[in-house]
């Protein structure tokens, strides 16, 4: 009767992988498959225990990497929470520095500081280039040279 104590434990985990899909417990089901098969033939109980674990850390060690990386070929990653503000711009509500800051981001206000030295003034715009814990670490949008550029020569001058 052993062996369908673990037929119900790999039907379960089947069932809470596919909610998941981290293809953690997948790997467990099968080790509780291996179980059901150990229990079937008559293998004592820590027998069945042994060849679980053993089949699990195996499937965890060998197959896992090898599915997500295919998996992950074939569906991109898409980033979420705060690793998916990496990159956007914001507004900034309070001059921000190195130290201190606050910044609108995606609708919402985040404490923030610079990456080195520069001093952000109130209406500018930046751009996020890390998120540390509930900061956002931010630079300045605008272009790096604040020099205005050199007017184009017109045609008239180029013929000349």
């Amino acid at each position: 009767m052993g062996w369908a104590w673990w037929l119900g434990a790999a039907l379960l985990l089947t069932v809470v992988e596919i909610l998941s899909v981290d293809l953690v417990l997948i790997m467990f089901a099968g080790g509780a498959l291996v179980g059901t098969v150990l229990a079937l033939a008559g293998v004592p109980l820590w027998g069945q225990i042994l060849g679980f674990a053993l089949t699990s850390v195996l499937l965890l060690v060998a197959l896992r990497p090898w599915l997500l990386r295919h998996l992950r070929d074939r569906v991109p990653l898409v980033e979420t929470n705060a690793a998916a503000l990496v990159g956007r711009t914001g507004v900034v509500v309070a001059q921000v520095t190195e130290r201190a800051g606050r910044i609108k981001l995606a609708g919402e206000v985040w404490t923030a500081r610079t990456v080195d030295d520069e001093v952000v003034p109130v209406g500018e715009e930046v751009r996020v280039v890390q998120i540390l814990g509930a900061t956002a670490v931010v630079s300045s949008a605008r272009p790096s040279s604040q020099q205005p550029s050199e007017p184009r020569p017109t045609t008239e001058e180029t013929a000349q």
